[in-house]
């Protein structure tokens, strides 16, 4: 019989209403303080909501996993994954704080590497959103991945490179849909909830979000054309909040700060609907 880490998710709706989770487990590897991770608590900034409260440990140690995480309890594969979320307002206490909202997928396989998609904030700056893939082996790993001011309108990059470090080409094409995108007026992921969401397939990959206005889905980016990044292997469903004390938001290098206070960042619901065949 395979355990619950071997088996696979079907569709669920997780709106951490309750104390526990039936689809998530926590799992920082940083300090135990239990301020770091809640679930059905209100909201401070929606009392009509119950949340998951992810609270930044200043004590934890830089690096993914430190700070609060969950991760689902089986895997999730190709299909429709969207959440509801707002990240912490560090502008008027600690504007140049280090400090990463993740909303992702990962597992590292022994025999087929690693299966990883992405959404980011780095909270110093939250008009910019990251989104991504790393696929591939360890000492090569494939990154393709979009730097967008959502705010400004702007797609700062579009870009594939080999490892953290590899020098980034620029993608064209079907790899690089939309070609401009535009702004959402005084977009801010830090000043109210908004609904963010990805479609893994395994010839595409499409990021989106729902316009906080007209309630359209905005495409982020829409990538096909290669398979090149795309995951092939299933994953675990995530959500993290943590230090980085050496990757600072885009036009601020000085945002790498350790944490002063118990940032939070508030979760209204998270799903997943496996692709149908």
């Amino acid at each position: 019989m395979k355990s619950d880490s071997q088996k696979s998710h079907k569709s669920f709706h997780e709106d951490f209403s309750k104390s526990k989770s039936r689809y998530f487990h926590y799992g920082s590897t940083g300090t135990k303080a239990d301020f770091k991770f809640n679930m059905g608590v209100d909201s401070p900034t929606d009392p009509e909501k119950k949340i998951l409260s992810f609270k930044l440990d200043p004590l934890d140690e830089a690096g993914p996993g430190k700070g609060p995480e969950i991760i689902s309890k089986k895997f999730t594969h190709f299909g429709t994954y969207s959440t509801r979320l707002k990240v912490p307002d560090v502008k008027d206490k600690q504007p140049n704080v280090g400090a990463v909202v993740g909303y992702f997928t990962y597992h590292d396989d022994d025999q087929e590497g690693l299966s990883e998609i992405d959404f980011e904030w780095l909270i110093a700056d939250p008009r910019i959103i990251y989104v991504g893939t790393w696929t591939g082996e360890h000492g090569k790993l494939q990154r393709i991945g979009r730097i967008i001011n959502l705010a400004k309108g702007e797609i700062i990059e579009t870009i594939s490179k080999i490892n953290y470090d590899g020098a980034p080409t620029a993608l064209e094409g079907m790899q690089n849909m939309p070609e401009t995108i535009q702004a959402i007026k005084n977009y801010d992921a830090s000043s109210q909830f908004y609904t963010y969401g990805f479609d893994w397939d395994s010839d595409r990959m499409r990021w989106w979000m729902i316009h906080p206005e007209t309630a359209d889905t905005v495409t982020l980016w829409d990538y096909q054309g290669s398979k090149l990044g795309i995951p092939q292997h299933a994953s675990k469903y995530r959500m993290n909040f943590w230090h980085t004390k050496d990757w600072a938001v885009e036009g601020n290098p000085n945002s790498l700060e350790k944490p002063n206070f118990p940032f939070e960042l508030e979760i209204d619901w998270m799903e997943y609907s496996p692709e149908k065949n």
